[in-house]
């Protein structure tokens, strides 16, 4: 479980990082190539409570904003497909896919995102057809924990209720323990191909 709040620290693609989305383009071509450039980059707007199991191929992040009255509210949550986390030096390296499932607030509804940019890494050949399938498992994987509210999303309720206030602080408490929650811990900052420093 990771916490990152406004001002954190990160590093990622250079071209990514200017946030156009046609620049996000020239970075996929970019990579195909081997050769990108890392800059700085500062988390901004969201409060976020990252829930990464080590081995899987997606993370599950809940978004939180100010809310009335000067709290926090719960905005979304976002589930990232990407590589299984790799510590390094550094931290943790992962690779995002591109791909990503946005989740409303009380699980009621979720949307694809980011559809065909995926179509695009795939034809560059970034996502090999392994990690299509592994990709393709994955969502599976989430739309099962979503549907059964399993997982990170069995106490949806209560992560909605107190994380905001939690990662504002940076104390990350875990909830109370059920037969599908299991808890890993690492330090990985959002953020396409991110690495924490």
């Amino acid at each position: 479980m990771t916490a990152c709040a406004p001002g954190a620290q990160a590093r990622w693609p250079a071209l990514y990082a200017q946030g156009d989305r046609s620049v996000r383009t020239e970075a996929f071509d970019a990579m195909v190539t081997g050769e990108w450039e890392l800059a700085d980059g500062v988390w901004q707007e969201t409060d976020l409570l990252l829930w990464k199991p080590p081995t899987s191929w997606f993370s599950v992040n809940a978004l939180f904003v100010p809310g009335s009255g000067g709290g926090r509210r719960l905005r979304n949550w976002y589930v990232n497909f990407e590589h299984p986390a790799c510590r390094t030096a550094a931290g943790f390296d992962t690779l995002d896919l591109t791909v990503d499932l946005v989740i409303a607030p009380d699980l009621t509804g979720w949307e694809w995102k980011d559809e065909d940019e995926y179509a695009h890494v795939r034809r560059l050949g970034i996502v090999s057809d392994t990690e299509h399938r592994a990709v393709d498992a994955a969502r599976g994987e989430v739309l099962a924990m979503l549907t059964a509210r399993s997982g990170v999303f069995a106490q949806a309720e209560r992560w909605a209720a107190t994380a905001a206030l939690e990662a504002s602080c940076g104390v990350v408490q875990q909830p109370a323990r059920s037969s599908s929650w299991a808890p890993h811990s690492h330090a990985v900052a959002s953020a396409l191909w991110r690495r924490c420093v």
